[in-house]
C-alpha cells in the first residue's frame, strides 16, 4: 500500500517515531514492559487533570467499541437503569450494546445535527427516578458535532447519577477536567487524539464508582473491574496485551507533551478544521454541522451538487495522496474529512488544492 495521509477520525496518520517503536518485540511479563503500562496510566490521569486519590486508569485490549462495552457490562448492574443520549451512529451503537447485554435502559434521541437538550435530559431524570446512569458520546464522528458534556454533566450530577462519557474522538485533543465535568467513566482509544495506533483503549474512572462494580460484568474478557484489580498491582494485563501498540502509545504520549500538551494540540486541530471549512466553503462545499457546534476533530460536508459521485471524488483525492471518509448519515448525502493525527497546515492546504483542481475539472466537463 502507498503511504497516504489519513484524514479520518482514527486510525490516523502517525509520526515516524511512533511507528519505529513497534519494531521491537517485548515480553508482557517483563518488569520494564509492565512499568511502561504503569507510567501510561499515571500520564493519562495527568491529562485528565484528576488526582490519583480519586481516579484510576484501566487499559483494555481491543477497539474503542470493545472498551465502551466493557464499561457498560461492568458498571451497570441488574437493578440499574441507563439513560442513553444519542445524536449519531456511535450513540446508537451504545443502544445496540445495551440491548445485547439486556441492560435496563431508556433512549433520548436528538437529531444528528443538534445537541441533546438539557431540559430534555433533566425531564428524563425527573420522570424516571429509576435511572442510575447516563451515557453520552462527546464528539460524534458521525457528523463532527461536539456535545456539551459540561452542561449535561452538571445536570447528571445534580441528580446524583453516574456519568459515562465516550470521549473516543476527543480525549487528548480537547481539554478536559474530568472531576469538574462530573465524569465517572471516561472512555477513549489509543488511535485517536493521542495519535497512537489501534489495539487498545482506556478508561479513566472514578475509583469509588469502579469499586462498586465488582462481580457485575456479564463478560470475562471485558470485565473492567477484574482488569483493574490485576493491572493496578504491577502493570500486568490479565490477558495478552498488544505490546507493540502499548510501546507506540507511550511514544505518542511523549510527543503530545513535546507539542505543548492538550491545549497546543487542540489549537492545531482547531486551526486545521477552520482552514478546511473556510477553503472548502469557497469551493461550494457546505458543512453539515453549524460552526458553533463543530468539533475540531472531523467535518461532515454535503455533496456540492446533485450528480456528485463520492466514489470518483474519493479515488481522485486518494490518487493525490489523501484518504477521506464516506458519510454516515441517513437523511443527507455527505462525506467526512478528519484533521487529527500528524496533520498540519501544509497538509490541509495541499488537500484543498487537490479538491480545487478536481472541482475545476468537473466544472469544465459540465
Amino acid at each position: 500500500m502507498s503511504n497516504y495521509k489519513l484524514l479520518t477520525p482514527g486510525p490516523l496518520t502517525t509520526t515516524e517515531a511512533v511507528k519505529r517503536e513497534m519494531l521491537k518485540d517485548r515480553c508482557t511479563w517483563d518488569d520494564d514492559y509492565k512499568n511502561v503500562t504503569q507510567v501510561i496510566r499515571k500520564q493519562l490521569l495527568k491529562l485528565a487533570k484528576v488526582d490519583e486519590a480519586d481516579y484510576t486508569t484501566v487499559l483494555m485490549q481491543g477497539s474503542g467499541s470493545f472498551v465502551v462495552e466493557s464499561v457498560l457490562t461492568t458498571a451497570i448492574g441488574e437493578n440499574d437503569k441507563l439513560l442513553i443520549l444519542t445524536n449519531g451512529a456511535y450513540g446508537e451503537r451504545i443502544v445496540e450494546m445495551a440491548k445485547a447485554l439486556k441492560l435496563q435502559h431508556v433512549v433520548y434521541s436528538a437529531p444528528f445535527d443538534e445537541q441533546p437538550s438539557l431540559l430534555e435530559v433533566q425531564s428524563f431524570l425527573e420522570r424516571d427516578r429509576s435511572i442510575t446512569h447516563v451515557a453520552l458520546v462527546h464528539c460524534e464522528t458521525t457528523t463532527g458535532i461536539l456535545n456539551p458534556i459540561k452542561e449535561i454533566g452538571e445536570v447528571v450530577h445534580s441528580f446524583n447519577k453516574t456519568f459515562i462519557v465516550d470521549a473516543m474522538s476527543s480525549f487528548g485533543g480537547v481539554p478536559m477536567d474530568l472531576s469538574s465535568l462530573h465524569i465517572d467513566f471516561c472512555i477513549s482509544s489509543a488511535n485517536k487524539c493521542i495519535q497512537g495506533v489501534p489495539g487498545f483503549g482506556f478508561v479513566i474512572a472514578n475509583t469509588r464508582a469502579l469499586e462498586k462494580c465488582k462481580g457485575q460484568a456479564r463478560s470475562v474478557a471485558l470485565d473492567l473491574h477484574s482488569q483493574w484489580e490485576v493491572m493496578k498491582q504491577d502493570g500486568k494485563w490479565r490477558f495478552t496485551s498488544p505490546t507493540h501498540v502499548v510501546a507506540a502509545f507511550a511514544k505518542a504520549l511523549e510527543e503530545l507533551n513535546e507539542e505543548g500538551g492538550i491545549h497546543a494540540r487542540y489549537k492545531r486541530y482547531a486551526y486545521n478544521n477552520q482552514l478546511l471549512r473556510s477553503r472548502l466553503s469557497v469551493l461550494g462545499f457546505k458543512a453539515y454541522i453549524s460552526e458553533e457546534l463543530q468539533s475540531p476533530i472531523i467535518t461532515t460536508f454535503l455533496f456540492p451538487y446533485k450528480e456528485f459521485s463520492f466514489e470518483h471524488f474519493y479515488q481522485e483525492i486518494k490518487n493525490a495522496g489523501f484518504v477521506i471518509y464516506p458519510g454516515k448519515l441517513t437523511d443527507a448525502d455527505t462525506f467526512r474529512i478528519g484533521n487529527i493525527g500528524d496533520i498540519h497546515e501544509e497538509d490541509i492546504l495541499a488537500l484543498c488544492e487537490s479538491i480545487e483542481n478536481y472541482m475545476v475539472v468537473k466544472n469544465n466537463e459540465n
